[in-house]
């Protein structure tokens, strides 16, 4: 097995673990810093496999690679490779699914605690001098609220069983829809918008789901409702999610990801906004999800170029000639 992996862009810091995935096989691997679909084709034309942080991987870029039988990212979502592309040109795109799934899960669950239970807000006024309760009122009995999941996966399934385990009620629903059972109650999402306490989004982003949470769907929210995304920024729309907070039609959102990243000015607004927590896509971070991120994209490319198929297609290539 002979083969050129190139990573085509990656904040890391180092790249230790794919190094050591890959040592004592025919693997050639470099590390680019590409920032523009032009640049990965002028960099990585003799590619076998493609591993992608950021950079979008489009049909051009393909065309420019021959080689290339894999695309692998770093993460769970594919909305920056032209997956269809991809698959007409004989090319596997795959991602990993599971190595921050517990981590998002808890950080959903932070985040929407840090809202109910009124934690940052009384934390600000603290720190602004206040020793009084009243910023946070009123707080609400966990058992006595909730909570919506939108986008029923992996993810979505373990932070209702978190919320549920709190004695919270556990609404769902699903663009497709995937199999799921207790606790989650099946429900369209009007119905959901219209009910939760807490609405938090754990869905992919596609064309379907872009701006899935606009002004039409906050405007079915309730007043005292929260909103927390830790899955896609592109979910929300953010006009529309500043709008509803500024007129206190939504009473506030927690954000792990926004639609731009780092934030431009409408995201920042949004971002420092008094009724927003906000974390900086940290909710997928911990020592040994790091690890095993970086470890399982080496792991798919060695399968690949072993002539096996991946672990985690999110597509069936169209045959090679």
């Amino acid at each position: 097995m002979a083969g050129v992996v190139a990573i085509t862009d990656c904040d890391h810091g180092n790249v230790d673990p794919e190094r050591a995935a890959l040592e004592g096989h025919d693997v050639e691997l470099r590390v680019l810093a590409c920032r523009t679909p032009e640049e990965v084709a002028a960099q990585a034309g003799d590619a076998d496999v493609l591993i992608n942080q950021y950079v979008p991987i489009t049909g051009e870029v393909l065309d420019a690679l021959p080689r290339c039988r894999l695309v692998v990212r770093y993460g769970v979502g594919v909305d920056n490779v032209d997956v269809a592309a991809a698959t007409e040109r004989g090319v596997w795109v795959a991602n990993v699914p599971d190595y921050g799934r517990d981590e998002v899960a808890d950080h959903t669950l932070a985040l929407a605690l840090s809202l109910l239970r009124g934690v940052v807000v009384l934390d600000r006024s603290v720190r602004e001098g206040d020793w009084d309760l009243a910023p946070a009122r009123p707080l609400r009995r966990l058992s006595t609220l909730t909570w919506g999941v939108v986008g029923c996966g992996a993810i979505g399934t373990a932070v209702a069983r978190r919320a549920a385990g709190l004695g919270m009620r556990v609404l769902g629903y699903d663009l497709p829809q995937v199999p799921s059972g207790p606790p989650i109650e099946r429900v369209g999402l009007e119905g959901l918008l219209e009910a939760a306490d807490l609405v938090s989004l754990h869905a992919a982003l596609t064309p379907e789901s872009h701006h899935l949470i606009g002004a039409a769907a906050l405007g079915r929210m309730r007043p005292t409702a929260f909103l927390v995304n830790t899955a896609r920024g592109g979910l929300v729309d953010t006009a529309a999610l500043l709008t509803a907070l500024d007129t206190g039609t939504l009473a506030g959102a927690a954000l792990d990801v926004l639609e731009a990243e780092p934030p431009g000015d409408l995201g920042w607004r949004v971002a420092r906004h008094p009724r927003v927590v906000a974390t900086p896509h940290a909710a997928w971070y911990s020592e040994e999800a790091f690890h095993t991120l970086k470890t399982d994209v080496a792991r798919e490319a060695l399968r690949v170029l072993q002539g096996s198929t991946p672990r985690s297609p999110v597509n069936t290539p169209a045959p090679r000639p």
